[in-house]
């Protein structure tokens, strides 16, 4: 039974909230963390001095804490839906998800044909998009598979956030109606990113002057944006399941 069903949600706020708080003072102190039922129980200073340090501890880690919560608990629904996802695709296996995803990408290509009319460069893009998310799922899969959550979390998560983010990038190479649509917001969230997030060390300034976005500089731009996102979502699902591992 989950700690949400035994305790309650506020109970189990608390026991998450405990194991975040001690695991704090684990980085500096000692038998910290679930320590209460061992033989030798949670270690405790013995001098006034070592007291105030462990107390003056405590009360730094509680905001931190705080903050973090909310991030926990942002991973255990990023937990749920990947379980789904991957129920799905161990029933499935690898060899269904390539098919599953040529089979949907071939009817939107026959769909912007014959349908909609879409010229045949168009036509194209639909494909290129089709094969840049069906070989990024499949491998997705394959690391999902293999090397533990070290591998899930540093390429299978980045790898997924490609073959959302990638698609609709390398459909803009080949189509103008795309291109009109994605790369105009493309520039502006760049125009952020390199104002606000990438100013450390002059990076921004480096990237102003040696590069231009234009053609295949959006697909590495996505690509960039999709492997930190990736590691990001990935780290929180990790970090959920060590407050609060699976039964």
């Amino acid at each position: 039974m989950s700690a949400p069903n035994q305790t309650g949600i506020a109970g189990a706020i608390r026991i998450d909230l405990k194991r975040l708080h001690e695991t704090w003072m684990e980085l500096v102190y000692p038998r910290q963390l679930d320590a209460e039922q061992t033989v030798l129980g949670k270690w405790r200073p013995q001098t006034t001095g070592s007291r105030i340090a462990y107390r003056l501890w405590g009360a730094i880690g509680t905001p931190i804490v705080g903050l973090l919560y909310p991030l926990v608990l942002f991973g255990y629904v990023l937990r749920y839906q990947a379980g789904k996802l991957d129920s799905a695709v161990t029933r499935i296996g690898i060899a269904g998800v390539v098919v599953l995803s040529v089979v949907v990408w071939g009817a939107l290509s026959v769909l912007a044909r014959y349908q909609l009319e879409m010229s045949p460069t168009g036509v194209i893009a639909v494909v290129a998009a089709g094969l840049v998310a069906t070989v990024s799922a499949a491998l997705a899969v394959v690391t999902s598979r293999i090397g533990g959550r070290a591998s899930t979390v540093l390429l299978s998560y980045p790898l997924a956030i490609t073959a959302i983010f990638l698609p609709p990038v390398v459909a803009g190479l080949y189509s103008e109606a795309v291109a009109s649509y994605i790369f105009p917001q493309s520039e502006s969230l760049a125009e952020w990113l390199l104002e606000n997030v990438l100013t450390i060390g002059g990076l921004n300034d480096y990237l102003w002057n040696n590069y231009e976005l234009e053609g295949v500089a959006y697909v590495g731009m996505w690509f960039g944006i999709a492997v930190p996102v990736g590691w990001l979502l990935g780290t929180l699902v990790t970090l959920a399941n060590y407050v609060r591992p699976r039964n």
